[in-house]
């Protein structure tokens, strides 16, 4: 491994995040080529955490973008406060300057609510890192707006002029893949898949954001989720639910997994109804032994 990624990994690891080579060379990358990440996987496997890790590394603001169905450029970049415009318009009305400063003063910046891509653009000190979250909920026009903004990093307000980034942000887009994204975007960005973790990874991250969870559990909790994602689920859980479920454990003081603890705590693990039908009913036939082996 390199140096420079192997003290990327380091840095995560110091910030909490319990990473792996590809994690840290896409995020060097991101670093060092001022180019956005765009982080595809399941849901519940790190991919929002990846932003909020490396701005704690680079000491800078997180601003956060969180994308949804029908999401346009307004919403994103900034509007105009009209309850603070009107009450000035009202309480200037026996003024005798002329409705064109008047004009001018309700559109100044002190009446201008930034949004999340503005401020990013508008960061006096340094650059922050922007998280562009689950970017597949927005549509194509919102994806073809902000790549206008990121060739550039500038937009024109017509009532103050054009803005222009002195700090660009550093940007982190993740998508659940609910709808494929246009190429345009792709090509624009670098690219990295995370996964759901392997046994061992997952195991780390259990102690790490767990401590003082029980060695045996935790090694029994990461081998459980490891076979339970095997099955044919209809919301497969990720590592967020992993986590819960580890705390969950934790705070009931349990030190192992045994049938009884496992069908009492199953809904911090399966969302959903069919989900937990269908593990009951393997469990009826199996026992737990498929998910955790017994120990020698």
């Amino acid at each position: 491994m390199r140096e420079e990624i192997r003290k990327i990994q380091q840095m995560m690891e110091d910030a909490q995040y319990v990473t792996d080579a590809p994690v840290a060379t896409s995020v060097h990358l991101a670093m060092t080529l001022r180019k956005p990440l765009l982080i595809e996987g399941h849901a519940g496997v790190g991919k929002t955490e990846v932003a909020k890790v490396m701005a704690r590394m680079l000491a800078t603001n997180l601003i956060r973008l969180q994308c949804y169905e029908g999401l346009d450029a307004s919403t994103a970049l900034y509007e105009w406060n009209y309850q603070k415009q009107i009450l000035h318009i009202r309480l200037s009305e026996s003024s005798a300057r002329s409705v064109n400063e008047k004009e001018e003063e309700i559109f100044s910046e002190s009446f201008l609510l930034r949004r999340p891509l503005l401020q990013a653009i508008t960061q006096e000190f340094q650059s922050p890192v922007l998280l562009v979250d689950e970017v597949d909920r927005s549509d194509e026009e919102f994806e073809a707006f902000m790549l206008e903004v990121f060739a550039d990093w500038q937009v024109t307000i017509p009532e103050i002029g054009t803005v222009k980034a002195t700090h660009p942000p550093y940007v982190i887009l993740t998508s659940n893949r609910t709808r494929e994204l246009s190429d345009a975007l792709r090509r624009r960005c670098l690219y990295l898949w995370i996964d759901y973790p392997v046994f061992d990874k997952e195991m780390r991250i259990i102690e790490r954001k767990v401590p003082g969870i029980d060695a045996r559990l935790a090694r029994e909790i990461a081998r459980f989720m490891e076979s339970l994602r095997q099955m044919r689920l209809a919301k497969v859980p990720g590592v967020a639910e992993t986590l819960d479920w580890a705390q969950a454990l934790a705070s009931l003081h349990a030190d192992h997994l045994d049938e009884a603890v496992v069908q009492e705590t199953l809904g911090c693990v399966l969302k959903d109804a069919d989900d937990m039908k269908r593990f009951r009913a393997e469990v009826v036939k199996a026992g737990l032994t498929p998910f955790v082996p017994v120990q020698p």
